[in-house]
């Protein structure tokens, strides 16, 4: 877990890191905004219970979704509001923008907040913009930053090349990400580098959805024995039977090594 800060900031990684110092098991539930419901018939309360529940560090969500979600499930797992938005309607769907902010996020009981760049995006620009406005409001109110980076675009070819996702990684640590979430370039060793020489810890993105349960959890560990420090998977957990106990599973394998 990362030391440096403020005590506010250090405070807020403690609640984040509290069922392990070194890893993280993050559910991002922020795919409703870019790509419409997400809870089948369960509802996304019922969701967040069951998450919440089974070992789950953290779940990731919009500012309207908390209106609709129990605050009792946040003692046992921290809550992310995700700043940026996009849909997949939009003529350009790489685009992303900001929808909230850092103070705003506080005002709901955030422990951190999370910002997307696609790298190599035509909006690139204003995402690297948007993700340094945002690492400045998290330095002010000591607030952690999870930055979520992809390399995606016209321009780029293979989005695991792994000199991009080190570059990504990177760019998202220089410009003041406490954590960084990032591809799997499908290597052990050329992620064990990445990790290596990040500064602040990885996390890898939980990719498609996969019906093999024991394929999706084999490519965990594959990761976390390159060095990374968990995962953030969302459509692998509340797209599974019992994302509950996906969930379990999922925490295990990341918390008992």
């Amino acid at each position: 877990m990362i030391s440096n800060g403020a005590f506010g900031r250090r405070l807020r990684l403690r609640r984040l890191f509290r069922n392990d110092s070194r890893r993280l098991l993050v559910v991002p539930l922020d795919h409703s905004v870019s790509d419409g419901p997400i809870t089948g018939g369960e509802g996304l309360d019922a969701l967040v219970g069951r998450l919440a529940t089974n070992g789950v560090d953290a779940v990731v969500l919009h500012k309207g979704s908390l209106r609709h979600v129990d605050p009792a499930w946040f003692g046992s797992t921290s809550l992310i509001v995700h700043l940026s938005a996009g849909t997949v309607h939009a003529s350009d769907p790489d685009a992303k923008y900001l929808v909230a902010g850092v103070e705003e996020s506080l005002r709901l009981g955030a422990d951190a907040v999370s910002v997307h760049v696609n790298l190599g995006s035509d909006g690139e620009r204003q995402q690297i913009t948007d993700l340094a406005a945002v690492a400045d409001a998290c330095d002010r109110w000591n607030v952690p930053l999870l930055a979520m980076m992809y390399p995606r675009g016209p321009r780029i070819t293979d989005p695991r090349d792994p000199a991009l996702v080190a570059h990504a990684v990177t760019l998202a640590s220089d410009l003041g990400a406490d954590l960084v979430k990032a591809p799997y370039v499908g290597s052990v060793t050329e992620m064990k580098e990445i990790t290596s020489r990040s500064p602040v810890p990885v996390i890898t993105v939980g990719g498609p959805r996969n019906d093999d349960e024991g394929q999706v959890l084999a490519q965990v560990g594959e990761a976390l024995s390159a060095g990374v420090a968990g995962v953030a998977m969302g459509r692998n957990v509340f797209e599974a039977p019992d994302p509950g106990l996906m969930a379990a599973k999922l925490a295990h394998l990341i918390h008992s090594e």
